[in-house]
């Protein structure tokens, strides 16, 4: 029986997967424990608590959506790539590449950086349009 480690890019997958998860822990950030009626997280309705935020609560909440919209996209790359034996070399790279990006993505998000956060989007999308083209 042999045993084949993931590779580079299917960790990728994993953190991908893991980003909107600290986007909306972010979203809650310092808002947990402390009582609704301070307008502390409402674990009871969480949806109608995140849609009453505002600034940057919101943005990260923003940002954990689009996470999970780009997460089937680059997935599907990821497989489509690994199935076609792309160079995996390649493959890892651009594959990091995808996830540095998102991250800056989100960064740039908190930071209401607009424009930027669109050309990181932009750009990122071209990363994966090549994941899936390799």
């Amino acid at each position: 029986m042999t045993q084949t480690s993931l590779t580079v890019a299917y960790w990728t997958v994993l953190i991908a997967a893991l980003l909107p998860i600290v986007c909306a822990g972010v979203a809650k950030w310092g808002a947990v424990g402390k009582s609704r009626r301070e307008g502390g997280y409402d674990n009871h309705n969480p949806r109608a608590w995140l849609a009453k935020q505002s600034d940057w609560r919101a943005r990260a909440n923003a940002a954990q959506a689009n996470s999970f919209e780009a997460m089937p996209f680059f997935i599907g790359a990821v497989i489509i790539a690994h199935q076609l034996h792309a160079p995996q070399m390649r493959l890892d790279v651009l594959a990091f590449t995808w996830v540095v990006l998102r991250m800056l993505y989100i960064l740039m998000y908190l930071a209401d950086m607009a424009t930027m956060r669109s050309v990181v989007w932009v750009l990122a999308l071209g990363v994966n349009i090549g994941i899936l083209f390799l």
